[in-house]
């Protein structure tokens, strides 16, 4: 009798087993894996699938087949973009609401907090593989011999390939990193491309790799943060050439031909007027140095269409490992085009006795500075109107006139947090989990990205804590946008906040309350009815005005946003 209990119950205990494993499977094969690429510096209209012309057919292909957001948001600056992406939080809450440098303020330390969790450390406890290729940006600490508690492979990541710095050449990047360790794109081992290096094509190749080399049955999330094509202006000569004489009509043509197109893809509505060109910017007929400045837009849209052509590197592997139909991948960009003027001062960045002598780097060489002083070659890196930009030994940024064309067609620029400072594209592509009657549709909700970690929390059943040890973790401040994948509502609770520089709004519903500087006044719109936010209506709906001002405040002092380096308050 104790024997065939014993064997009953081991027999049970095998069946459940057997069960709870299959049950695992089955449970892990309805999880997506999830990939989240994002553009560096893109404007609002610039890939194909929002109005513009340069060739991107692997992400309009992927938005015929998924669904596009029409009012996605980010925080309209680049490390608080990555804070808000990676913990669901607001950058303040991340203690990032500027940029990498102290301010000895609660919510700008300039260093990620460790009362926020990423994405990978969320996913990682439901059984999630997390790789991570490109820039990082979310830590002062860049130095290879310095401290590493918020790099990478310490927030959650299981392999990383990228940058841990902001910004720098695409043909040598500098705080280069495999996992832990910086690395001379000359001379590590583990990636030797055929021809010549060029970031971008890292990072997606890196993208690539891990889903071929993924090697369980579990889900996978893979960041893939680009720096293209935020400044240097550094494409590959073929890239370039395909886009001679491709804007020679010059900004303004640029900015109809793209509203235009918007108007009949339904991205928006007919009603809503252009922005004005900026003042700052001249007609193209007035404007001097013609070939200098086409050559600056041609080295751009070459930089966005080589980010295209590896986004189709990631899908072939996709396909290649079976993965395709069960991935969600969403495609964003961390703010608006970028009108900052870097590399229009004349001359040569730093000081240099033999400007003219050929100085090669050794093989082995780390990359300290993010504008090089010299090519790996020996050449020094120049700037200016007399250099044509695109190679490794020049560095431009296109600059505002065509920042201005690339936010078509709304106001203001990256830094700024009217419309052309934070929409973002937003493809979502995900065959298992968008159905066919949604495939091409556009979505108008109102996204954010602190929505994207409840969308992967959401997605991959994972537990946001609220606590890791006895450390209280922020909550998550966003909400799943995986209902507005079906054409669903979100259910959306709270208004959406910015704050950056001084520069603030509050969007609710369909009034959005904006204001430029610390000191600015407040402007109200009806973005239902005035997207481009051509009219203000704060001196008509003064009590909405006050109401919605007192909203941001109170949203400003617990969201660490204030107290805030711009002034004393």
């Amino acid at each position: 009798m104790m024997k065939h209990s014993v064997f009953t119950f081991v027999r049970r205990w095998s069946i459940n087993i057997l069960c709870l494993a299959l049950a695992s499977a089955i449970f892990a094969a309805k999880r997506p894996n999830i990939i989240i690429t994002m553009a560096d510096d893109m404007g609002w209209s610039d890939i194909g699938c929002y109005g513009g012309e340069i060739d991107t057919p692997n992400l309009d292909r992927l938005a015929q087949g998924g669904v596009r957001f029409t009012q996605f948001y980010n925080t309209g600056r680049c490390c608080p973009t990555r804070a808000t992406l990676l913990t669901g939080t607001y950058a303040h809450q991340a203690g990032i609401g500027h940029m990498m440098n102290p301010r000895n303020l609660p919510g700008y330390k300039g260093d990620l907090n460790q009362n926020v969790r990423t994405i990978a450390e969320v996913l990682k406890t439901a059984g999630y593989s997390t790789y991570m290729a490109g820039k990082w940006h979310v830590t002062p600490n860049i130095q290879p011999d310095g401290p590493k508690y918020n790099w990478p492979r310490q927030r959650g990541f299981d392999r990383f390939y990228g940058t841990i710095h902001g910004a720098g050449s695409f043909f040598d990047p500098n705080s280069l990193t495999r996992e832990n360790t910086q690395v001379s794109p000359l001379t590590d081992k583990a990636y030797q491309p055929k021809g010549t290096y060029y970031y971008t094509d890292a990072i997606n190749d890196h993208a690539a790799r891990y889903i071929r080399e993924h090697d369980n049955d579990e889900p996978f999330f893979i960041y893939v943060a680009h720096t293209a094509p935020h400044w240097p202006m550094h494409a590959l000569p073929k890239d370039i050439a395909k886009y001679k004489g491709k804007y020679d009509a010059g900004w303004d043509s640029m900015r109809h031909a793209r509203y235009e197109r918007q108007i009949k893809m339904g991205l928006i509505d007919p009603k809503w007027k252009m922005a004005p060109r900026d003042k700052k910017a001249p007609k193209w007929s007035d404007s001097k140095n013609k070939e200098w400045e086409l050559r600056l837009m041609e080295v751009y849209a070459a930089m966005v269409d080589r980010l295209d052509q590896g986004m189709g590197k990631i899908v072939t592997a996709l396909k290649e490992t079976g993965q395709f139909d069960n991935t969600l991948i969403l495609f964003l960009a961390d703010n608006g085009g970028c009108a900052e003027g870097m590399g229009r001062r004349e001359g040569i960045q730093y000081k240099d006795k033999d400007p003219d002598q050929i100085k090669p780097m050794t093989k082995g060489e780390l990359q300290p500075d993010m504008i090089p002083r010299r090519t790996r070659d020996g050449r020094v890196v120049k700037q200016g109107t007399g250099v044509m930009t695109g190679g490794p030994d020049t560095y431009h940024g296109y600059g505002l006139a065509w920042a201005n064309a690339s936010n078509t067609p709304f106001r203001e620029y990256k830094h700024w947090v009217h419309e052309g400072g934070i929409s973002s594209p937003l493809i979502a592509h995900w065959p298992n989990g968008i159905s066919k009657k949604r495939h091409g549709k556009l979505e108008s909700q109102p996204g954010h990205l602190i929505d994207l970690m409840a969308t992967c929390v959401d997605l991959g059943q994972a537990n946001y804590p609220e606590k890791v040890g006895n450390k209280k973790i922020v909550p998550l401040q966003g909400t799943s946008l995986a209902p507005a994948f079906q054409g669903k509502k979100i259910g959306r609770h709270n208004p959406i906040y910015w704050e950056h520089e001084g520069n603030r709004a509050i969007r609710d519903g369909k009034w959005k309350l904006v204001a430029k500087g610390a000191k600015g006044p407040w402007e109200l719109y009806d973005i239902k009815a005035d997207r481009t936010e051509l009219n203000n209506l704060a001196k008509k709906h003064p009590k909405r005005t006050n109401r919605m001002a007192k909203q941001w405040e109170n949203w400003a002092l617990a969201a660490l946003a204030k107290p805030w380096p711009w002034g004393k308050k």
